[in-house]
Formats: structure tokens, C-alpha cells, sequence
């Protein structure tokens, strides 16, 4: 019990410890947003800008005083603060570009820009696309866009998953800096222990107990440091992929939720609260971040078990002069797969030649699912019983061991659950992601925005003209015009436009009969 309270305020105080940690952070960073989001301009231009040089002062200060380190040694402070003052270059020239361009608005040499709009031009082109008609031949399209990715013209990523991909690629190269660095000092331990197990090595011509052991021992730490160093690249390649591809699967996914479907969405999670959608949204970038720095340490074990298991199994058997042993044992075991596969597909080439009726008409591409030969059907089934207990002991295995290393390799996908189906609101991840994802949809939506718009500007032309009559009104002297006249007026000009719509008016008094009896101009003149 007392271990069990001591362990349960160490893990409070160490919540309490980050949590005022995060707001310390927060706090020194919270004056950069402040001031790129402020209202006043050429206030928060010069603030900003005062604040990121000080930061930029400060870090370049620090990397000429302490340029090198304990863990990398030479230019320590150069790898790790690299990234923060490319960072604290944007944020200086984007402030004195908001200098330069609210100065000439206060001069008066350049006109303000109008605030953001309401509905933005990427959203009006979706929409405007929505009402075309499709095009009866699809343009071909290259290699890049078919297999990779392709534009498209009408959307825009949100800046949060911009800055959330960006500060992911930080946080993953100081990851990654920080993982070398500690390998480092972990090879200096090992190359250390590796001198103390020399010293127990007897003469060539001893034959010991211990000497073949102390010799194993060394061949391992040997192929464990080479192996972790070579996969360091194809994981840290493997979690970039995953940033780009979280990018596309965000379009992708948001612009069938704009079309209504939801298929793709697991019926447990087609459901959320709003709480939860907002709450996920808060999440989102945060947990991005976690789950690429973990995805990346997990692939890089994983793919250095894979390494262990390749070297002991093929490439050191061979250095050791024991290749035919391995092709005796490589070709065993190919041979066993394709047995097993074999039967496997002879099974389903005997249940359709002799266990199903003939197809119903020649069109058909397959049999249907209709028993023929049922008696034969039953013995078929009887004597492969107790070979598919057997063989279902192994597809078992292979089934955990395919869901083990799946599992392990998406564990950075925050956009696809690794859970079974029905499952899924248990994944976190997955569920912080589809809420966000719901967030989006309803406040960007180009359709619902377009509408909204729609009704905006109707609302506000429909007050305009509402003080405009005010103010005729208010005049004392002036021109009316009626709104009978108006509308008169409105005919005529509508019949002249288009003579063939006279014939289809009814004739209504003398008036009528007059305008039809008019000479209308050619449409040519």
C-alpha cells in the first residue's frame, strides 16, 4: 500500500511538473501569435518583429558562446538550434512585411485591404466545379499524379495541418539527433564491455566453456549496433511518408464528407458528440506529433528485429561458411509454403469443378452458389477435416504475427485505426481524428459557406436599398419615379430584347395592341 501511494504522487507531481511546464512554454510563444492575429497592424508589426529578434539575438548568442556540447561534441548547438532560427527568420520577415505594408496604408499611399472573405476563392471554385457539367472525356493524367499525388486547384490545406506537418519534421529530426546521440554513448558502453570480455579470451587452441559464449556475445553487439545504424534511414523515410500521406488522406476524407458519404467511417464513430469533435480538434496536433515521434522509435525496433533476424538467418550463416546448410533449409521451407498453398488452391479448383452447378447462362463470369454432387461434397469434407485443423494451427499463428507486425508499422498513422472492427472508438487516435475531421466539414464546407454567403450578401443589398429610400425620402425635392413606371419601363426594355415574346402576351386594352403593333428592331440592330 505505501508503495502504491508513493507511486501514485510521483505520477502527480510529474503531471503537475509538465503541465506547468507546457503553460511556460505557451506563455514565451503565446506573443508571436498574438501578434501575427492582432487587429492593429503596424502596432503588432513592430512588437513582433522587436520580440523575434530578441529571441533570434538570444539563440545566436548562445550558439557563439557554447557552440559545442556534451552529447554531439563539436557544433552540438548548431544541430540542435538550426530549426528555431530558420523559424525566427520567417516570423522577422513576415513581421516586417506587415511593417512595410501597414506603414504605406497609415501614409496613404496604398489602400487597406479588405479582411479576410467570408467565402474564399478556392471554395467558390469547388462550387462553381460542382455546377458544371463533367467533362465527357477525363484529360489524361501523368505518372506523378496517378501514382503520387495530384493538385487540385480547389482546396486548401488549413493552416493547422500546415504548421502541425512542419513542426512534426522538427520534432522528428531532433528525435532522431537525440536517438543518435544516445546510441552513441550506449556503443561507447558496449565497445567497453567488449574489451572487458576480451580479457577472458584464452589462446586460439583453448577449447573452454566460456570462449565460444564470449565469442557469440561480441557477434551479437556487433550485429545489433550495425543493424540499428543502417535502419535508422529507411524509418526515419518511412514516418516522412506518413506525414505527406496524412495530407492526402485529409483531403481525401474531407471531400467525401463534403459529397455525404460517410461509408468510410466505422459505424461506432459516425456518431460523435460535438464536445468530442471540439475537444479533438484541440487535440489533434499534439497527438500528431506523439504518435509520429513513438511510430518512428517502434518501426526502427521492429526493423531492426527484422535486420537481426536476416543476418542470423541468411547473411552470417553464409560468412561462416555454412551456405548450404541455409539453401538445404531455404529450400525445405519454400517447398513446404508451396505445398501448403497448393493444396489451399486446389481445394477451391476441386469446389468449383465438381461441387458446384453449371452456370445458368454463358455471360455469367462465375458459377453459382448452388451444391452439386453433395454426397461426394460431404466425403470431400470429411477427410480434409484433420488436415485443416493442422493447417488452421499455422494460418492462426500467421494471423497474429501479420496483425503484430501491421500494428507495429501503422502505429503512426493517427488517420487509420489499428483496431478490429467494431472496435474502433477504443483507438484514441483514430477517434481524435474523425472528430477533427467533423470540425472541418461543418465550418468549411464550401457549400454550406456558399449558401451562407449567399443569404449575407442578400441581407445586407436588401439594408442598403432600405436607406437608400430613406434618404430619397428624406429629400425635399427631387424626382420620383413609381414603381409602376419602373415597371413599365422594365416591359418594354424586356419586349424590345426579345421581340418573339410579344406574340406570346396577352393582349390586355388599347395599350397592348399598341405595343404589338410596334415596328421592333431586328436583334441585329
Amino acid at each position: 500500500m505505501t508503495l502504491l501511494t508513493s507511486w501514485g504522487s510521483t505520477l502527480a507531481s510529474s503531471s503537475m511538473v509538465l503541465l506547468v511546464g507546457g503553460l511556460e512554454v505557451g506563455l514565451s510563444y503565446f506573443p508571436f501569435f498574438a501578434c501575427l492575429s492582432s487587429e492593429s497592424r503596424l502596432v503588432s508589426a513592430i512588437l513582433g518583429f522587436s520580440y523575434s529578434l530578441i529571441w533570434f539575438s538570444v539563440t545566436i548568442l548562445h550558439i557563439t558562446q557554447c557552440p559545442h556540447g556534451q552529447f554531439i561534441g563539436r557544433y552540438e548547438s548548431i544541430v540542435f538550434y538550426w530549426p528555431s532560427l530558420l523559424c525566427l527568420t520567417f516570423l522577422l520577415g513576415r513581421f516586417l512585411y506587415m511593417f512595410i505594408k501597414s506603414l504605406r496604408v497609415h501614409l496613404g499611399w496604398e489602400l487597406p485591404t479588405e479582411e479576410k472573405p467570408f467565402l474564399e476563392a478556392h471554395q467558390a471554385e469547388h462550387v462553381k466545379l460542382l455546377l458544371r457539367k463533367p467533362p465527357l472525356q477525363e484529360r489524361t493524367k501523368s505518372w506523378f499524379q496517378t501514382r503520387i499525388y495530384e493538385w487540385d486547384p480547389c482546396f486548401q490545406f488549413p493552416s493547422r495541418m500546415i504548421g502541425t506537418t512542419v513542426l512534426a519534421f522538427i520534432c522528428l529530426y531532433l528525435f532522431i539527433v537525440i536517438e543518435f546521440c544516445v546510441f552513441t554513448h550506449v556503443r561507447e558502453e558496449l565497445d567497453l564491455f567488449e574489451g572487458k570480455l576480451d580479457s577472458h579470451i584464452g589462446p586460439p587452441n583453448d577449447t573452454g566453456i566460456l570462449t565460444p559464449v564470449i565469442l557469440q556475445v561480441k557477434e551479437l553487439i556487433s550485429v545489433a549496433k550495425g543493424v540499428w545504424v543502417v535502419t535508422i534511414l529507411p524509418a526515419s523515410l518511412t514516418c516522412v511518408n506518413y506525414l505527406f500521406h496524412i495530407l492526402a488522406c485529409y483531403r481525401k476524407h474531407i471531400k467525401r464528407l463534403w459529397s455525404g458519404n460517410k461509408h468510410f467511417l466505422p459505424v461506432t464513430l459516425r456518431s460523435l458528440s460535438s464536445s468530442e469533435s471540439v475537444v479533438a480538434i484541440a487535440r489533434y496536433s499534439g497527438w500528431q506529433i506523439a504518435y509520429i515521434l513513438w511510430g518512428y522509435l517502434i518501426i526502427h525496433v521492429m526493423q531492426s528485429l527484422c535486420g537481426m533476424m536476416l543476418m542470423y538467418s541468411l547473411v552470417l550463416p553464409i560468412t561462416h561458411s555454412r551456405g548450404l546448410e541455409v539453401l538445404q533449409g531455404l529450400g525445405i521451407g519454400i517447398l513446404t509454403i508451396t505445398i501448403i498453398v497448393g493444396i489451399m488452391i486446389l481445394q477451391v479448383w476441386i469446389a468449383a469443378s465438381f461441387f458446384l452447378q453449371p452456370k445458368m447462362t454463358s455471360t455469367d463470369k462465375q458459377k453459382p452458389l448452388a451444391l452439386n454432387n453433395r454426397k461426394a461434397f460431404h466425403n470431400f469434407n470429411y477427410f480434409l477435416f484433420f488436415y485443416n485443423v493442422l493447417l488452421g494451427l499455422g494460418a492462426c499463428l500467421s494471423r497474429l504475427l501479420t496483425s503484430c507486425i501491421l500494428g507495429t508499422w501503422l502505429i503512426a498513422r493517427i488517420d487509420r485505426t489499428i483496431m478490429q472492427k467494431g472496435y474502433e472508438r477504443a483507438d484514441m487516435g483514430f477517434s481524435t481524428w474523425i472528430g477533427m475531421l467533423y470540425v472541418d466539414h461543418y465550418h468549411t464546407n464550401p457549400v454550406l459557406v456558399s449558401f451562407c454567403h449567399i443569404l449575407i450578401t442578400g441581407h445586407r443589398e436588401r439594408k442598403l436599398q432600405r436607406v437608400i429610400k430613406c434618404w430619397y425620402l428624406n429629400q425635399s425635392a427631387g424626382p420620383r419615379v413609381s414603381a409602376r413606371s419602373k415597371t413599365r419601363w422594365l416591359l418594354l426594355q424586356t419586349l424590345i430584347n426579345n421581340p418573339s415574346l410579344v406574340q406570346l402576351r396577352k393582349a390586355q386594352g388599347r395599350g397592348s395592341r399598341a405595343c404589338a403593333q410596334m415596328p421592333w428592331p431586328s436583334s441585329e440592330s
